[in-house]
């Protein structure tokens, strides 16, 4: 491939013209550098097809010179899932950005893989619709990575995940072949579902340009609450409770440890304590629907009283205005912001039965802390679907390096406990090439070779991002 590679990159320079050709290393340093630090990727370019037409005849040619290929949507990815080694592409979607039908009767949007995920959004807000995927990133993730990975985000409680909200995709296989099944029909019995295949295949089996995605109502009203709780067991009884009052229309429902919120207040600007003292646990809630604003109101009012008067939780603070309620949801998104001011940070990302949260944070928190004495557990997350976000600050004055060096351990520590609870250890960040080894401890050997099976059907040469998820 060596002697082969200079022509094999002319012959791609001439597909997608010099607008989509990078390969100055200055130029090429954002798409190399991994969010987290932990990957250092490198390339021999990076490559920007401005069509689906331009990324089948890149998958061609990198096919037919056996040239591995890196799908890349916005690099928000924590996993190391768009990392190039040398002598690779990676293959941008950048410059996929358009919309391309928008229809409001039928309540779908069909979007380029390239589109901003908030540009989505507010294309779906100005047809009076609501595009609810909902994630930090989302000024800056592009819907092919959100699909790619089947991201999750802050609505998945009520919505779903990505691959809930998607009707169709358009898909370049590595051959260069595109399958066209942007569907606009919420039923089609015709067949192996190959949408869910590439949805969360991580840009292994093919490189997805489109996705034809579902719309909801735009609801008139959104009502959001801070609560303090002083036992993570009364989280469940709270969300169980909005369930019922509300029939179903909690949007969020986003647990945080007061250590994790203590960080956010101490570094991140904007953050502030909500109560004078912080409880040991905080619960940002959010409900939505109606047609006027504050017609959830007495609901919401009352529904809380109750929880109160329970003792379900400790005290509440209610939103008062849009811009309060950003800064409640400022509180939560900033906490893996505030974290890396504290030093090395351990990551989870898993699920468990919304049922076992509870058990899980004391049992995991007891684990690591014995395992490693001085440690501060920093769990968060998404309560109502169970994926919490169990992150393991160093201890104070502490060596990084040093701490960060357990990192396996500390992850086989936690990840035992999940599935001990039938959990999964990964939720919604996907697997990339930081949690290979854990997908082959904890899934099935059955499942694993299937999928082997089906990556070496489609990507027979193994161009498609090698070295990610198997």
């Amino acid at each position: 491939m060596s002697d082969r590679l200079p022509q094999t990159l002319a012959r791609l320079r001439a597909v997608v013209g010099d607008g989509g050709w990078i390969d100055d290393p200055a130029a090429m340093a954002p798409f190399l550098e991994e969010q987290r630090g932990r990957y250092r990727g490198r390339a021999a370019a990076v490559v920007a097809p401005a069509s689906t037409d331009e990324v089948a005849r890149v998958l061609a040619l990198c096919n037919e010179a056996r040239l591995g290929v890196v799908p890349q949507g916005g690099n928000t990815g924590l996993c190391g899932g768009a990392v190039a080694a040398e002598g690779q592409i990676i293959l941008s979607l950048r410059r996929m950005r358009r919309i391309r039908a928008l229809d409001a009767r039928n309540r779908t949007l069909t979007a380029e893989a390239g589109c901003i995920l908030a540009d989505v959004q507010s294309a779906a807000a100005a047809a009076g619709r609501l595009f609810p995927l909902s994630l930090a990133a989302e000024g800056s993730c592009q819907i092919g990575g959100n699909l790619a990975t089947n991201a999750g985000g802050t609505n998945a409680l009520r919505y779903g995940v990505a691959r809930d909200l998607t009707l169709g995709i358009e898909v370049v296989l590595a051959d260069g072949s595109v399958w066209d099944g942007l569907s606009t029909l919420k039923k089609d019995n015709t067949g192996y579902d190959l949408r869910d295949l590439f949805i969360g295949s991580e840009g292994t089996l093919g490189v997805i340009t489109a996705a034809t995605l579902r719309l909801f109502p735009r609801p008139g009203d959104v009502q959001t609450a801070l609560l303090a709780l002083d036992d993570v067991d009364r989280a469940l009884a709270v969300l169980d409770r909005l369930q019922d009052a509300s029939d179903g229309r909690v949007n969020a429902c986003e647990l945080m440890g007061a250590m994790s919120v203590a960080f956010a207040v101490r570094h991140v600007a904007g953050c502030r304590a909500p109560f004078a003292t912080l409880p040991p646990w905080l619960l940002l809630v959010e409900i939505s629907g109606g047609r006027a604003v504050d017609e959830l109101r007495p609901l919401f009012e009352a529904t809380l009283a109750e929880a109160l008067q329970a003792g379900e939780i400790a005290d509440a603070v209610l939103a008062e205005s849009r811009a309060q309620a950003q800064a409640f949801w400022r509180l939560r998104e900033s906490i893996p912001e505030a974290q890396k001011f504290e030093g090395g940070s351990i990551k989870h990302d898993v699920s468990v039965p919304v049922s076992a949260v509870p058990a899980f944070l004391r049992r995991a928190g007891a684990a690591v802390e014995a395992a490693l004495p001085g440690v501060r557990v920093c769990p968060f997350g998404h309560l109502g679907d169970g994926n919490i976000h169990f992150n393991v600050s160093q201890p104070i004055g502490a060596d990084r390096a040093a701490f960060l060096a357990e990192w396996e351990r500390c992850n086989r520590i936690v990840h035992d406990i999940v599935a001990e609870l039938g959990g999964s250890f990964s939720a919604e960040h996907g697997i990339g090439r930081l949690k290979r080894d854990a997908l082959r401890r904890y899934k099935s050997p059955v499942a694993v070779e299937a999928m082997r099976r089906i990556k070496q059907a489609l990507d027979p040469n193994g161009i498609l991002n090698p070295g990610a998820l198997l």
